[in-house]
């Protein structure tokens, strides 16, 4: 697993993926104004990914799976892709779980 950081010209304009080793984005972050930002949110899911209890567990409007991975003031680091099954989602979880806190980091400029 990898995570890119990327850099675009929007506003707010860094933002990171983690991303599995078939190369399918995994949890992707909100946008960040600064770099440094990003950089702790990328820290945040590396360490809170490991808990159970940094898990929120979710059903979207038209029945697919997705999660988002919490820290601990309960604030959203990062955000899973939509899955066609809770079995899929669990899937992701566990790479993330596993995979995920050794990730390295590629920055990507726009």
């Amino acid at each position: 697993m990898q995570v890119l950081l990327k850099e675009s010209q929007a506003q707010e304009p860094f933002s990171f993926s983690f991303i599995n080793a078939a190369g399918h984005a995994v949890v992707k972050s909100e946008n960040y104004k600064a770099k440094k930002s990003a950089l702790s949110g990328i820290e945040s899911v590396k360490k809170n990914c490991v808990n159970d209890a940094r898990y929120e567990l979710k059903e979207s409007k038209n029945g697919k799976f997705f999660f988002n991975v919490k820290a601990s003031n309960g604030q959203i680091v990062g955000t899973s892709m939509l899955f066609a099954t809770e079995a899929d989602r669990n899937g992701a979880i566990a790479e993330l779980k596993s995979a995920g806190p050794g990730a390295a980091v590629e920055e990507q400029n726009a």
